[in-house]
C-alpha cells in the first residue's frame, strides 16, 4: 500500500479554523487527521504542499516512525509549530489508515486498553456575560450535562500584574462557579502564561479555599525557573505543556520538576505515537498527562486512543459541546461525552473510529479567524466583539 497523495479542508469559525487532512492511498483506504492553528492556517496549509511532494506522497502508510522521521528531519531546519503539526495531522491519519486496513482502534496497536472510558472536562462554557450570576448560571448548566470536570481562566486580560479589583473580580467568579458545581467537581484553573511568578503565586493562594485541581500555565511558557519558582510556592499541581511542540523540548521540564500534568496538543506535538513516546516519559518522572484539545472531533478521536492505552492519562479537555458546537456534525462517529458518567467511552472501531464529512465541512469555509486572549471579552470567543465597544460596555455592565 502507497500513499497517493493528500487532501486539505479547513473548517472555519470566527475564533479558530480546523484543518482536516485527507490522506488517500492506493488501495481505496483514506485517513483522517486535524489540528488547530492559531492565525498559522494558510502557513500549514503551504508546508503541506511542500511535504506532500517532498515526503508523504509514494510512502507507506504502515512505516509511520520512517515518514515522522524524514519529516522532522528531512529538511534539516529545525521544527516548529509549523512542521510538527503538519506531521500529526498526517501522522494520525496514517494510524488511521493502518487501523482500517487490520480492522482494530488505533490503541491495539499501541498495546492494547488500560481504561474503558475517559473523564472530560468541560472548556469553553464560559461565553456569557462576565459577572459571578452568568458564571454561576452557565457552569450550573455545564455539571447538568454530566460533566464532572470544567476549567477556567477568570482573569480578564490581566497581563503579568492584576489589579486588587480585577483581582476581586477572578476570586468573585472563581467563588460563584464552585458554589455551582459543589465540592465533587473539579475546577481547573487556567491562567493562559499571563503573571509573573509573583503574582501567579498570590493569585494561587487567593484562589485556594476554592480547590483548584491545578494551576494552568500560571508564568509564560518560556522561562522554566520563572514556573519553578511558583512550583516552589504553591500547594496546587502544576499543568503546562501545550505550547511545547516537539517532545524532546519536554526534557528541561521533567528535570525542573516544576510540573505535575503535561498538556502536549496531539496535533502540534507530531501526533499519536509521539504523544505517547512523551506519555512514557512523563511515568517515569510520575507526572500525568492531560492533553491540550481545542480541535473538533478527530482530534478529540485522536486524543483517546492516546488516552486509551496511557496509564498516566488523567482527564481531556472538550471545547465541542459548548463553543460552536455545530461543527461536530463535518465528522460521523463523533466522540461524545456520556452524561451518566461524565466520561468519553473508548472506540472498539477501526482506525480512529471516525469519519470526515466533506460535504458537511463545506457549510463552514475557513474564516480570518482569530484568538486574542489580551482583547477585552476574549472569552466570549466573538472576534466581531473582542476589543469593541460593545465588549467595553458588558465589561462595564459586569462591574
Amino acid at each position: 500500500m502507497r500513499i497517493t497523495g493528500i487532501t486539505t479542508h479547513v473548517v472555519g469559525t470566527p475564533w479558530r479554523n480546523l484543518t482536516y487532512v485527507l490522506v488517500h492511498t492506493d488501495e481505496g483506504l483514506t485517513g483522517v487527521g486535524e489540528t488547530r492553528m492559531l492565525g498559522r492556517t494558510d502557513a500549514l496549509l503551504g508546508y503541506l504542499r511542500e511535504a506532500e511532494a517532498n515526503h508523504i506522497a509514494g510512502t507507506d502508510p504502515f512505516a509511520v516512525e520512517d515518514l515522522v522521521r524524514r519529516m522532522k528531519y528531512g529538511d534539516f531546519g529545525r521544527a516548529g509549530e509549523i512542521v510538527m503539526s503538519g506531521i500529526a495531522v498526517v501522522e494520525m491519519a496514517c494510524w488511521d489508515i493502518k487501523g482500517k486496513a487490520l480492522g482494530v482502534p488505533v490503541w491495539q496497536l499501541l498495546g492494547g486498553k488500560v481504561t474503558d472510558r475517559v473523564k472530560a472536562y468541560a472548556n469553553g462554557w464560559y461565553t456569557t456575560e462576565r459577572t459571578p450570576e452568568a458564571y454561576h448560571k452557565a457552569a450550573q448548566a455545564v455539571v447538568e450535562r454530566g460533566y464532572r470536570a470544567l476549567k477556567i481562566d477568570p482573569f480578564g486580560t490581566g497581563h503579568f500584574e492584576l489589579d486588587r479589583a480585577a483581582s476581586n473580580d477572578a476570586v468573585a467568579l472563581i467563588e460563584a462557579v464552585r458554589d455551582a458545581i459543589g465540592p465533587e467537581t473539579e475546577l481547573m484553573l487556567e491562567m493562559h502564561g499571563r503573571f509573573s511568578p509573583a503574582t501567579a503565586i498570590r493569585m494561587a493562594r487567593e484562589l485556594a479555599p476554592y480547590a483548584p485541581a491545578w494551576l494552568e500555565e500560571p508564568v509564560p511558557p518560556e522561562n522554566l525557573k520563572a514556573l519553578r519558582k511558583v512550583a516552589d510556592k504553591v500547594d496546587l499541581p502544576i499543568a503546562t505543556g501545550e505550547r511545547i511542540h516537539d517532545r524532546i523540548e519536554f526534557r528541561e521540564l521533567f528535570e525542573s520538576q516544576a510540573v505535575d500534568i503535561i498538556q502536549p496538543d496531539v496535533g502540534h506535538i507530531g501526533g499519536i505515537l509521539e504523544a505517547r513516546k512523551l506519555a512514557a516519559t512523563a511515568e517515569t518522572h510520575y507526572t500525568l498527562i492531560a492533553p491540550h484539545n481545542v480541535g473538533g472531533s478527530v482530534l478529540t478521536a485522536a486524543s483517546l486512543q492516546l488516552a486509551a492505552c496511557t496509564p498516566n492519562f488523567k482527564i481531556l479537555e472538550h471545547f465541542n459541546d459548548f463553543a460552536d458546537a455545530e461543527i461536530k456534525k463535518v465528522v460521523t462517529g463523533a466522540p461524545r461525552v456520556d452524561p451518566a458518567t461524565g466520561c468519553f467511552e473508548i472506540s472498539h472501531a477501526p482506525g480512529l473510529g471516525v469519519e470526515f464529512d466533506i460535504d458537511a465541512a463545506a457549510e463552514f469555509p475557513q474564516q480570518q479567524a482569530r484568538f486574542d486572549l489580551w482583547a477585552e471579552g476574549w472569552e466570549k470567543r466573538d472576534p466581531k466583539r473582542a476589543g469593541t465597544g460593545a465588549a467595553r460596555d458588558d465589561a462595564e455592565a459586569a462591574r
